[in-house]
């Protein structure tokens, strides 16, 4: 429990609960703009941007719905015990209503944009509150479930702008989706290790049904098969009309960037996604370069 001179009022403490750090995921909601050349286009941006705002929202409600339900497990964790509502600074009930109020504004964004973008929330909702309630200590369908998470918010983009989405797209955004998610789970596996080499506390139910060879085999094949799908899209892409090959290029920057991301997980520091890329500069520039030449290749210039 935090001290009580630095303990958060209770709207830092809300605002904290809803994880504003992790909203970087949902750049992905720019992901199927970008591949088809015409993010910039208003008729585009606008209603990608508006997709963006809406898993913020969503997000962050299912952020505190999962806070307190993990309340008991979050306070006995290092790093969760300092959530707000596992330290006492955010009442359950209220956050609850916090939620509800996120959930339903999300919906009703999401629903001025099209009944499409609509249905990718509610999958998005439905998916992230079914792991959170229900299924989260499955092993392989609590799996699946944090990789839909990623693969929807990818998904939206192109659904609420009317694009179409490419198999090849779908195919990199799904394996990548899980390459990030079984990232995440073999790091807090190593980090559970490295914390408790003895073994004397048992592990969470949601990693205990997994060992780190199993998790390295998965995010070793889900990375391989992105990369290979994403070089056999590139060079797709760069068939059509372009005066440089940018798209075939992009595929340096894009391997690297896989590779420099596997270090991280290899290390068993990838718990936190967001906090590899912010934390990274070279895998950052990485990712710089790969959005610039994919993007050339994909405008067709």
């Amino acid at each position: 429990m935090p001290d009580v001179a630095v303990r958060r009022a209770t709207p830092a403490a809300v605002v904290t609960a809803m994880r504003p750090r992790q909203w970087l995921k949902n750049v992905l909601v720019f992901a199927a703009p970008l591949a088809a050349g015409s993010l910039l286009q208003p008729s585009v941006l606008v209603p990608s941007l508006l997709a963006f705002v809406a898993f913020c929202l969503m997000a962050s409600a299912t952020y505190l719905i999962n806070d307190v339900r993990d309340v008991d497990a979050d306070r006995a964790h290092p790093v969760k015990s300092a959530r707000p509502i596992a330290a006492g600074e955010l009442a359950p009930p209220l956050a609850v209503v916090v939620a509800a109020v996120l959930a339903v504004a999300a919906l009703v964004l999401a629903a001025s944009v099209n009944i499409g973008l609509f249905g990718v929330v509610l999958a998005y909702a439905a998916f992230t509150l079914s792991y959170t309630l229900v299924l989260k200590h499955e092993p392989v369908i609590e799996l699946a479930l944090l990789s839909m998470g990623f693969l929807l918010r990818a998904i939206a983009g192109g659904v609420a702008a009317d694009l179409p989405l490419s198999p090849w797209f779908l195919i990199v955004a799904g394996f990548g989706s899980l390459f990030m998610a079984a990232g995440k789970r073999f790091s807090e596996l190593e980090r559970a290790g490295r914390d408790d080499p003895d073994g004397a506390v048992p592990l969470r139910r949601s990693l205990a049904g997994y060992t780190g060879a199993y998790l390295r085999f998965v995010w070793g094949t889900a990375a391989a098969v992105a990369i290979t799908a994403y070089c056999l899209w590139a060079f797709e892409i760069g068939l059509e009309d372009s005066s440089v090959p940018w798209a075939q290029w992009s595929v340096l920057p894009f391997v690297l960037a896989i590779l420099r991301y596997a270090v991280d997980v290899d290390r068993g520091e990838a718990e936190a996604p967001e906090d590899v890329v912010l934390g990274d500069r070279i895998l950052l520039v990485l990712g710089g370069l790969w959005l610039v030449l994919f993007a050339f290749g994909a405008a067709g210039l």
